[in-house]
């Protein structure tokens, strides 16, 4: 899956400089929208979605600092002011302001480049999607309550067991090695070869046919593969 690139609305009453801006961002891994004031920055705001905020302090009209202000009562976005003013006194009202950082004109466009991707950084990374249960064959296992279920009955497994068919759940399709998954299963897995031992009490409760497993397959000199349905 390609990731998606970070999008980042440059504000400024100049020109020149926001087209600048818009071509150089874009060359250095960014989707870049931008606004030549407070009022077209609004607005844009209020139908798209942006990461980041390049955004002038001396605009006419509404000034960079008002909106800074205004826009830290909403959901956040990061904010990186730019100003030809770059004494102790403005950085700090920017900073008052809400802004995430401070960069004075002229700069070089490699550190703003360098600074923006140091404010995503610091960005609070989504929370993981909720487990998705998986179903093998007539059991679901549902990797929240650990647990294999069917119409008819439900197995609760040993924490070693729903380590491991957990680890294996995460990727399915995915071979891995004996080493990853005590890695990824823990301390109960306890070793490489409790790995095997789990693997056929595992096979045991979920396969119709454990000398020939369906879903639990081995890969020879590699690992274990999960393939559900």
């Amino acid at each position: 899956m390609t990731e998606e690139l970070p999008h980042i609305l440059v504000v400024d009453d100049d020109t020149r400089l926001r087209e600048a801006l818009r071509r150089y961002l874009t060359q250095n891994g960014f989707l870049v929208s931008t606004a030549s004031d407070a009022a077209d920055a609004r607005a844009k705001l209020s139908s798209l979605a942006f990461d980041l905020l390049v955004l002038d302090v001396m605009m006419p009209g509404e000034s960079g600092l008002e909106l800074c202000r205004s826009l830290s009562a909403g959901p956040r976005v990061p904010v990186l002011l730019l100003t030809a003013r770059g004494d102790p006194g403005d950085r700090i009202a920017g900073l008052e302001a809400g802004a995430d950082d401070y960069l004075a004109k002229p700069f070089e466009p490699r550190e703003l480049v360098l600074r923006l991707n140091a404010i995503l950084r610091r960005l609070p990374k989504p929370a993981a999607p909720a487990p998705s249960e998986i179903r093998l064959g007539r059991w679901v296992f549902d990797p929240v309550r650990e647990e294999l279920r069917a119409p008819e009955e439900t197995v609760r497994l040993t924490s070693a067991e729903a380590g491991l068919l957990k680890a294996l759940a995460a990727e399915p399709g995915a071979v891995f090695t004996r080493e990853r998954l005590v890695e990824m299963a823990g301390a109960d897995a306890a070793n490489e070869r409790t790995i095997d031992v789990q693997v056929t009490r595992l096979r045991r409760k979920l396969e119709e046919d454990p000398r020939e497993p369906r879903y639990l397959q081995t890969v020879r000199g590699e690992g274990y593969v999960l393939r559900p349905d």
